[in-house]
């Protein structure tokens, strides 16, 4: 994206800068130039203790425990005509069990990310794990249409919960510089659902029937679970500071009570105040939505997750009506789709992770400090962020509304084309996700992962309703004009991408004085 609008307001700005230190590779951490005591500087803690090794160990557990949010929806597309035959309802009642999933997929980590940031990470991961495990073998012995629909929604609160929650994991233990490319691995990995899901459920489907779906996500949660409880230690910043926190209770995994906790200090404080749990701090992240780049940010890749929604949900009754294809070679099918999820998210993230550096030399440049300092939002609140994150959207968007439109005529031609089309649909809407939840992230760096409930509920309750209606929309104006019309929606949409570089700084700026005079003001 254009950065020279957001440049031109940054030069016009006061000069409030405080002079970089040099970046310490092996700390991790960015800070100013810190105080001195007789002549002597005081070294400034590390934003984290844990190596970049232990960072990847750990995020790589998260993405593990939130494959299940998007795994647990896809592996059941290629079943949806069974499910329809097996309860005897139409196909419009049974894609009413995507849409409830993903009603409750949207409202549950509003609730979960809250509690998360106020209790720690590990008790609700611990608890979500449990209820998706019941929902599971419920959903296995579930005998009729109400108590699939019951049950669904139940398997979605406790799944739905692991993205928010592994966001909040990745927003602890990492600054700005380091993010966007474990936010990437964070989604690639979690998109790996995307791509396996459809085709175990295509050959669950074909040999052992859609119940065996269930049994399967109740065995492979088990073992997430289990990786929880062994390896990952509490990462709230108000309990575990910068992991020199000794842990105990529940937030200590059980591997530290073999090896112990390396790094660990007797008596270190984590610095920051532990909020409480009430219901106002539970319904607080609802008001990021009234912040105007947030909600601008949110709601133009919640149109982009809608339309992607509408592709994929409407993908098994379209091959199946066009192609004539079974249930497995539907599932195998959605291996394009999965695989454009997982590159997308991967490129994009390692790409963000140029970008800040390519914003960063711009930003020196304009203010005269020398070439290799590292800046970021914490060092230098007017560090244009936003200009950092979104530098790739305009190409990934142009890929993705060009692709969109082809995708209901390509339904004319050979299988392979759909398929292809599918893949690059994918790849740009996933690429849009990675973007936006890095950048809300470092908007609500104190509330991560409530920051990122607030972007899943908006995403998937428009999706919700763009798949209760896809159907009915295919069905009146064939799919080659459906998808054309959900391309032109996307173009219209566009120009917000404008008006967040333009004015999303000014913005950001306004709110951080208007929060830091509330904060003076209750101090006094």
């Amino acid at each position: 994206m254009s950065s020279s609008s957001s440049r031109t307001d940054l030069e016009k700005a006061p000069e409030t800068h405080i002079t970089p230190r040099e970046y310490d590779s092996e700390k991790e951490s960015i800070s100013p130039q810190p105080s001195t005591l007789e002549g002597q500087p005081l070294e400034k803690p590390p934003h984290h203790i844990f190596t970049r090794s232990r960072k990847l160990e750990m995020v790589c557990i998260v993405s593990l425990a939130a494959i299940f949010s998007p795994l647990s929806s896809n592996i059941y597309f290629p079943a949806l005509d069974e499910v329809s035959k097996s309860l005897n309802i139409s196909m419009s009642l049974a894609t009413l069990t995507i849409t409830v999933y993903m009603i409750v997929q949207g409202l549950a980590p509003s609730f979960w990310g809250s509690l998360s940031d106020a209790t720690g990470r590990r008790p609700v991961f611990i608890g979500t794990f449990i209820v998706y495990l019941i929902a599971n073998i419920a959903l296995a012995e579930s005998k009729n249409y109400g108590e699939l629909m019951a049950f669904r929604a139940l398997q979605a609160a406790g799944s739905a919960a692991t993205i928010s929650i592994g966001a909040g994991v990745i927003g602890d233990i990492t600054n700005s510089q380091e993010r966007g490319s474990l936010v990437g691995i964070f989604g690639g990995v979690r998109m790996l659902g995307q791509g396996i899901g459809p085709v175990f459920g295509g050959i669950f489907t074909d040999y052992l029937g859609y119940r065996s779906i269930f049994w399967f996500l109740t065995i492979f949660g088990g073992v997430s679970l289990v990786s929880i409880l062994i390896l990952l230690p509490e990462t709230l910043r108000p309990i575990a500071g910068n992991g020199t926190v000794k842990l105990t209770g529940i937030h200590k995994p059980f591997i530290y009570m073999i090896t112990g906790q390396k790094g660990a200090i007797e008596g270190a404080e984590p610095g920051v105040k532990k909020t409480k749990v009430t219901w106002r701090a539970v319904l607080a992240p609802l008001t990021f939505l009234i912040e105007k780049d947030v909600f601008i940010t949110l709601f133009f890749g919640s149109i982009v997750y809608t339309v992607w929604s509408m592709v994929t949900s409407s993908t098994t009754d379209l091959f199946s009506e066009v192609y004539g294809l079974s249930s497995l070679q539907i599932g195998l099918t959605f291996l394009g789709n999965g695989f454009g999820c997982m590159s997308g998210s991967y490129l994009v993230g390692y790409l963000m992770d140029y970008n800040h550096r390519l914003t960063e030399r711009e930003y020196c440049e304009q203010h005269g400090y020398p070439a290799g300092t590292r800046v970021n939002l914490k060092s230098h609140p007017d560090f244009p962020i936003e200009v950092a994150r979104m530098r790739n959207t305009w190409w990934v968007i142009a890929i993705f509304i060009v692709t969109t439109t082809g995708f209901g005529f390509s339904l004319r031609t050979h299988l392979a084309v759909p398929i292809i089309l599918q893949y690059f649909i994918a790849f740009c809407s996933t690429g849009i996700f990675t973007i936006n939840s890095a950048l809300v992230i470092d908007l609500y760096p104190g509330a991560s992962a409530s920051a990122t409930a607030v972007n899943n509920l908006m995403r998937c309750l428009m999706g919700a309703g763009g798949v209760a209606v896809v159907q009915p929309i295919i069905d009146a104006l064939t799919a080659e004009w459906t998808f054309l019309l959900l391309a032109g929606i996307t173009l219209v949409m566009t120009p917000l991408l404008y008006v967040e570089d333009r004015w999303g700084p000014s913005w950001r700026h306004a709110r951080e004085r208007r929060l830091k005079a509330k904060a003076d003001a209750s101090a006094n």
